[in-house]
C-alpha cells in the first residue's frame, strides 16, 4: 500500500522542519529524493541524512521565487534520477513572521509572503508540470494550512497565501488530470517542529490542544501518512482535494 519505491521524489523547503521530515519518509519508503531549499548547506545536510539511513538523494539550492532556477532544479533532478514522479510544495514563510494587525502591515511584507508561498508553489508546478505530462503520471502536494480556514488573525498574509495555495491546487487539478496528475493540498494544524517560533510557548501549546478532538501536540509525522497516500497509485482517483490534518479542530462541511 502508497508504494512511493523507485519514484523521484522533488520537496521544496526541506532543509526543515515538515519539508526534512518529508524527506527522511520518503526516503524510507524507497523514493529517491531531491532536496530543495533556499538555503543550500542545510539542504546537503538533509541529503546527507537520507544517504546516511541508505537512501538516495541530491541536494539543490533553489529560490522558489525564481521560475529559470526551477526549472533549472526539475532538469537536475530528472538528470540525476531519471525522472520527475512526485512534487511536494513545503516552502513557506512563516516561523520569522511578526504577528501584526492588517492595517499596520506594509505591502511589501505582504507582497513578500505571497511572492513565496503561493507565486512559489505555482512556480514549482510549472517546472514539474512538463516532466509530469510527457510521461502521462504525476502527483503535486501542496502544504496549505489550517489557519485560512480559521481566519486567524495577525497573519493575513500567510492565511492569504494559503487560501491561494488551495485555489492553485484546484485549478492545476483541472488542466493536467488528462495527463493522469493528480494535485492536492494537505492543510495541517499547528505543528511543532525544530524551527523556533516565539509565540510557540506551553501556554499556547495548551490553548491549541483544548480546541483539538485528540489533545496532544501535533508533530510532523502526522502528516506523513496522507502525504504517503497522495503520492500513491492507490490516490489515481482523487485530485483537486484539501485534506485537514488537525487532530480535530477544523470540521469542513
Amino acid at each position: 500500500m502508497f508504494d512511493v519505491a523507485g519514484k523521484t521524489t522533488v520537496i521544496t523547503g526541506a532543509a526543515q522542519g515538515i519539508g526534512r521530515e518529508f524527506a527522511l519518509a520518503f526516503a524510507k519508503e524507497g523514493s529517491k529524493i531531491v532536496v530543495t531549499d533556499i538555503n543550500g548547506e542545510k539542504a546537503e545536510s538533509v541529503a546527507k541524512e537520507v544517504a546516511d539511513a541508505g537512501g538516495s538523494a541530491i541536494a539543490v539550492q533553489l529560490d522558489v521565487t525564481d521560475l529559470p532556477a526551477a526549472e533549472a532544479m526539475a532538469k537536475r533532478a530528472v538528470d540525476a534520477f531519471g525522472s520527475f514522479d512526485i512534487l511536494i510544495n513545503s516552502a513557506a514563510i512563516f516561523s520569522t513572521i511578526k504577528m501584526k494587525p492588517f492595517y499596520e502591515m506594509s505591502i511589501e511584507e505582504y507582497r513578500n509572503v505571497i511572492d513565496v508561498n503561493m507565486a512559489g508553489t505555482l512556480i514549482a508546478c510549472k517546472a514539474a508540470a512538463p516532466y509530469m505530462m510527457d510521461r502521462q503520471w504525476g502527483r503535486i502536494i501542496n502544504l496549505t494550512s489550517c489557519s485560512f480556514f480559521e481566519g486567524r488573525g495577525g497573519y493575513i498574509h500567510y492565511v492569504s497565501s494559503k487560501a491561494g495555495v488551495i485555489g492553485i491546487t484546484r485549478a492545476v487539478a483541472r488542466e493536467l488530470g488528462g495527463f493522469n496528475v493528480t494535485s492536492n493540498a494537505i492543510a495541517p494544524g499547528a505543528t511543532v517542529t525544530e524551527v523556533p517560533r516565539e509565540t510557540v510557548n506551553e501556554e499556547w501549546k495548551k490553548k491549541v490542544m483544548a480546541n483539538r478532538c485528540v489533545q496532544r501536540t501535533q508533530i510532523p509525522q502526522d502528516l506523513i501518512g496522507i502525504a504517503l497516500f497522495m503520492a500513491s497509485e492507490e490516490a489515481g482517483f482523487m485530485t483537486g482535494q484539501t485534506v485537514v490534518v488537525d487532530g480535530g479542530m477544523i470540521f469542513l462541511p
